[in-house]
């Protein structure tokens, strides 16, 4: 069997078969360069300026956000509270701007392995914003004489907080792809 003259070989690997009409093949569903490294990389690295802000922001810290002198130092366990929702705020903050960033990149659904690395990315964020924040209070806060209590110093003592980064992230991609597909009109059968 002859090709007619003329005509080349059929590319094997078209553009995207949804330019000519044609509903796009599974793999074309998701965006064509897979993920790498530079995202979670990325995500994480954010974790070091979200936790300078939750010590400058939260009481025990810098106390910045309540201005309340009573909340200032960590021997007052009313403050330990207001400190780990600071953070819990902070990080919904953080994971609703990543999970919003993921999905709004580009036209297409981010692929799964993507928002399984941003989540990833998230939990590590999550980490290194509460090392850095405990850090910062270690190095710029008053001395604490913690024998007392372990909360006394800048801490966190829910540790629950540090899911809310990455859950937020996931739920941002899914609230954003829902929307997406309720913005569009139902294919017409022709």
């Amino acid at each position: 069997m002859t090709q007619p003259s003329g005509t080349g070989p059929v590319p094997q690997n078209p553009k995207h078969s949804g330019d000519h009409g044609n509903p796009p093949a599974y793999g074309e569903l998701y965006r064509g360069d897979g993920p790498s490294w530079r995202l979670p990389a990325l995500i994480a690295v954010a974790g070091i300026p979200v936790g300078l802000l939750w010590w400058l922001l939260a009481p025990g810290g810098l106390n910045l956000l309540s201005g309340d002198p009573s909340l200032a130092t960590g021997t007052n366990a009313e403050g330990w509270l207001p400190r780990d929702l600071v953070l819990a705020g902070l990080f919904l903050l953080a994971g609703c701007v990543t999970g919003f960033l993921l999905n709004g990149k580009r036209t297409g659904v981010p692929a799964p392995a993507a928002v399984l690395f941003a989540v990833a990315g998230g939990a590590l964020g999550g980490l290194i914003a509460w090392q850095t924040g405990v850090l910062a209070g270690q190095w710029w806060g008053p001395d604490e004489d913690t024998s007392r209590n372990a909360s006394i110093a800048f801490s966190l003592r829910a540790f629950a907080v540090l899911a809310i980064w990455p859950a937020a992230a996931a739920i941002a991609v899914f609230v954003a792809n829902l929307f997406s597909l309720l913005g569009k009109p139902p294919a017409q059968d022709t």
